[in-house]
């Protein structure tokens, strides 16, 4: 056998076993006589010793190890001199009696450490290097963790895991689809599916009350921290349910992930907000809760004092710092520049601070008598010490967004965004519908299964846009996890959705007949949720990107360039598929 036990398994107890070990090597060490070798594997680093008694084979052996040798070693196990408290194996090292060499190894292009010295580039060319890392290592066995308690949740819930197609119908109305020429349907294409999500609604139909699936889907977007081209979600549906079941369910789910993954016990429920009060409060539907600093709208308050920026403005609002009124002019101005930036896009920032004799001095001090400023003190119960930072502009759902960075900015400059601090909330009764001025129709808030909150059925046909959604989404630490909704299940009412927004009879007929079809032979009331396996990963491993918890990520551009995919297929399977590409002749033009 190659090995006996692997490097991370031995213990003081196993002092004198004979044992064989097998792994990379990580270090070698000269000291005087002596040679260390750090011998290490997926469970963990083992020292090896070469003493200045042994055989000159075995030294020979040892000068040629490099970087990374695969290698194989025997030894008894001894207790170490020099013991390292921080390994699991540091009380104990191996004696050698012979080494192997298995596989020689190149010289890697980046350190195989916790604290690499290559960059996120070169890391992704060389994954399979990156990937012995142990930080890496914990990242991916985190997931293999998750995964089975999620199935284990589930399974006790009494729910059924059933696989769905891959290869699915083209639903151009969401994100860009992924799409597959078909050699056998000569012009005709598959897409890779965004979400199970009409498969799962089938299957409600079909009887199987409680669905759940860790499925692979894929996006044609653009790439963020939190977005891949191909993702995993955790999909779920159920039948014979309403908002408050599904809520329960898998906040129960949420519940079980904490405690046996984390080791944090939550006992109360989640809270929950409208998604009105998230925009009104924070400026996100995925608010970051961990700490206060709600907005407070001024407009009352500061307008008709003849400062032109509030009097002319939409919106005027702020947060309060507590406790940094002694900003200096330097962080102050650093502030303003943050909410300048382009990808921010305010105009400006002023501030106002409580002074310790509860006086408020302001950066507008000119426009506005005490008395109005102590009555914009009061609206934000601010106290002495603390900071009010306010912004204004012509458009109230933008400058709410740009008040939103800044609460988040602030935020981290006070330590108040803490990794291993979490806190969840349900965000609910979000728009059914939201308006594109540009093509002058709706789109669905969610997708066009999500049910109309029932009260609100009657605004259908009077005012749309005032329709709230029977949806709900799970947001942890400001990053929405997951998200579902009530299905609608009536044919009537889903052919209603699809006239609001704009389908006609036969296009809707030809992108959703079959659901529609099914649901004639009778479908129950259902609906469903569907978690980011990856963001929840990344979330309880304290990463700020979901591609460290995915073994083979693409990059920013969508490449994955260890394999450099996607790439130019060669003539004849363009031929055999079909196609023809124009993108060089465009490129010429």
């Amino acid at each position: 056998m190659y090995r006996t036990h692997t490097c991370g398994e031995l213990r003081l107890s196993d002092a004198g076993k004979q044992v064989t070990l097998a792994g990379w090597v990580q270090k070698v060490r000269k000291m005087g006589g002596m040679s260390f070798i750090d011998l290490r594997d997926r469970y963990g680093i083992t020292q090896l010793v070469i003493e200045d008694t042994a055989s000159k084979e075995l030294n020979e052996k040892a000068e040629k190890l490099g970087r990374e040798f695969v290698i194989q070693a025997t030894g008894t196990v001894s207790e170490r001199s020099s013991k390292n408290s921080r390994i699991p194996t540091g009380d104990i090292e191996i004696k050698l009696s012979e080494i192997t060499v298995l596989n020689e190894a190149l010289t890697p292009p980046f350190t195989i450490e916790d604290d690499t010295d290559g960059g996120d580039d070169l890391r992704m060319k060389y994954r399979y290097l990156d990937l012995r890392r142990n930080a890496v290592r914990k990242n991916l066995e985190l997931r293999h963790k998750m995964a089975f308690e999620v199935r284990n949740y589930l399974d006790k819930q009494g729910f059924l895991e059933v696989e769905t197609p891959i290869l699915v119908n083209s639903t151009p109305e969401g994100a860009r689809d992924f799409v597959v020429p078909s050699r056998m349907n000569p012009g005709q294409f598959y897409a890779l599916p965004q979400s199970p999500q009409t498969l799962k609604q089938l299957l409600m139909v079909s009887g199987f009350d409680k669905y759940f699936q860790i499925v692979k889907c894929f996006r044609d977007e653009d790439l963020r921290a939190d977005r891949q081209p191909e993702f995993t979600q955790i999909d779920c549906e159920m039948s014979f349910v309403e908002q408050e079941d599904v809520i329960n369910t898998f906040e129960g789910m949420a519940k079980h992930l904490f405690k046996t993954i984390r080791g944090i016990e939550i006992n109360e429920a989640f809270p929950r907000i409208t998604w009105q009060d998230a925009m009104k409060y924070y400026g996100s539907d995925k608010p970051d809760i961990r700490f206060g600093m709600k907005f407070v709208e001024l407009m009352d308050i500061m307008k008709g004092h003849g400062f032109p920026v509030f009097d002319s403005a939409a919106y005027v609002g702020g947060i309060c710092a507590t406790g940094t009124a002694n900003y200096t002019r330097k962080q102050l101005d650093q502030l303003t520049e943050f909410v300048k930036r382009p990808q921010i896009g305010a105009k400006g920032l002023v501030y106002a601070r409580v002074e310790a004799d509860g006086n408020v001095k302001s950066s507008v001090d000119k426009f506005y008598t005490q008395e109005v400023l102590q009555q914009m003190k009061e609206a934000f119960a601010a106290q002495p010490g603390d900071l009010i930072l306010i912004l204004s502009g012509d458009d109230a759902m933008k400058t709410r967004k740009q008040l939103c960075e800044l609460r988040l900015e602030m935020g981290s400059r006070l330590g108040l965004r803490d990794k291993d601090t979490f806190a969840p909330l349900w965000v609910i009764d979000f728009p059914l519908f939201e308006w594109n001025e540009e093509d002058g129709r709706y789109y669905a808030m969610h997708h066009p299964f999500t049910s109309p909150n029932p009260e609100d059925i009657p605004l259908l046909d009077t005012d749309p846009g005032k329709v709230r959604a029977n949806a709900y989404d799970m947001v942890i630490n400001g990053v929405e996890v997951g998200g579902g909704s009530i299905r609608i299940h009536d044919s009537k009412l889903q052919n209603k959705m699809f006239q609001l927004l704009g389908f006609t009879e036969e296009s809707a007929n030809a992108r959703f007949g079959f659901l529609m079809n099914a649901f004639k032979y009778g479908a129950p009331p259902h609906g469903g949720l569907a978690y980011g396996l990856d963001r929840w990963v990344s979330l309880f491993a304290g990463l700020d990107s979901i591609r460290d918890c995915i073994a083979f990520p693409k990059n920013n551009a969508g490449r994955d360039v260890m394999l450099d995919a996607p790439s130019i297929i060669d003539d004849s399977q363009m031929e055999e598929l079909f196609l023809k590409s124009t993108y060089v002749a465009k490129e010429n033009n």
